[in-house]
């Protein structure tokens, strides 16, 4: 579905943004892919690698809703990757968090409708799922809001989703480079928060590739949530690591024991698929469908028993140490 069509992605010199490039060059025929990004450095590193006649690259902030309403002319599908991500940043650096997260979540819904795109995926984490953290909060109301654009579509035939999934394996968030540079510098011991946290798992591509595929599923308003595994933290350490001892550092500001991404107090919105759950809006949209037990691609999903909630200690699979050993081998930096 993507021959021929125009693609932006916001925050698109990242892990994520890179990968996906790599991907639609690899697998389909743009007419054009736009990297919008604030990072000028970071662009000219991108265009060595990326420099195919389709691509395009863009300086601009998602706080910036006038340059972002310019780089979407024409645009018919947008993935917004950027965002502040860095859990203890956002503690002590609130405003700067709320001003990209939130009013740029907004800038890219306006810039949408008013090109009228033709879809819209946002990118949120499980960290939005009862939040503890000002990130969390952020990106929950992110999500919210492209929830609820569904409803200002008006006569425009712009599509909002939201893709939700948890902590990507050696993305520039992630713990395992940081680990894995200890080592390299000789580290006499891995530094770990709480020997009993727990956090949901998975690669780059296996993002990327969930992402493509809900460009397909997506009716408007749902959130997507892919089943993957959870591992344990100390077990992520042994994994990297296994000669160097775990010392106990305590949590960081805002961090969680464990994540969730599916909230028991959403079960009654809650649709489980084969490969993945459905989210569905509480709210009732006035052009747009409003059942979400059937996807576009015409797959059946059943609702959830009540009270069920999808997080990283309750998770059926659970890495062991060897299964994460060899999946960190495929991370994308």
């Amino acid at each position: 579905m993507f021959n021929g069509k125009s693609i932006l992605i916001t925050g698109g010199t990242g892990s994520f943004g890179k990968l996906y490039v790599k991907t639609l060059l690899e697998r389909y025929k743009p007419k054009k892919i736009i990297i919008y990004s604030r990072d000028e450095l970071k662009q000219f590193e991108m265009q060595q690698v990326y420099n195919d006649d389709c691509m395009r690259y863009f300086l601009g902030d998602v706080r910036d809703k006038e340059r972002m309403i310019q780089a979407m002319n024409g645009v018919d599908f947008v993935i917004h990757a950027a965002a502040l991500k860095q859990v203890p940043a956002a503690e002590y650096n609130p405003t700067e968090c709320i001003k990209t997260n939130i009013t740029g979540a907004e800038n890219v819904i306006r810039a949408a409708l008013a090109n009228n795109v033709e879809k819209v995926i946002a990118l949120s984490t499980d960290k939005a799922a009862n939040p503890v953290n000002l990130y969390g909060a952020t990106k929950l109301a992110s999500d919210k809001l492209f929830v609820a654009a569904n409803n200002m579509s008006g006569g425009h035939k712009s599509l909002f989703s939201v893709v939700r999934y948890g902590n990507v394996v050696g993305s520039r968030g992630s713990v395992v480079p940081f680990f894995e540079k200890l080592v390299k510098e000789g580290a006499d011991h891995i530094p770990v928060t709480h020997a009993d946290m727990t956090r949901f798992w998975i690669t780059l591509q296996q993002g990327v590739d969930f992402v493509l595929k809900n460009f397909e599923r997506m009716l408007g308003g749902e959130i997507f949530v892919p089943k993957i595994p959870s591992i344990n933290i100390v077990d992520l350490a042994k994994a990297i690591a296994p000669n160097l001892p775990v010392k106990i550092v305590g949590i960081r500001p805002g961090e969680k024991m464990h994540e969730v991404m599916c909230p028991g107090e959403l079960s009654y919105d809650t649709y489980q698929y084969s490969d993945h759950f459905v989210i569905a809006p509480a709210i009732k949209f006035s052009s747009r469908t409003n059942t979400f037990d059937t996807n576009a691609l015409n797959e059946k999903g059943t609702p959830v028993a009540h009270g069920f909630e999808y997080n990283s200690l309750n998770n059926e699979h659970f890495l062991t140490v060897e299964e994460i050993h060899e999946m960190n081998k495929e991370f994308v930096l």
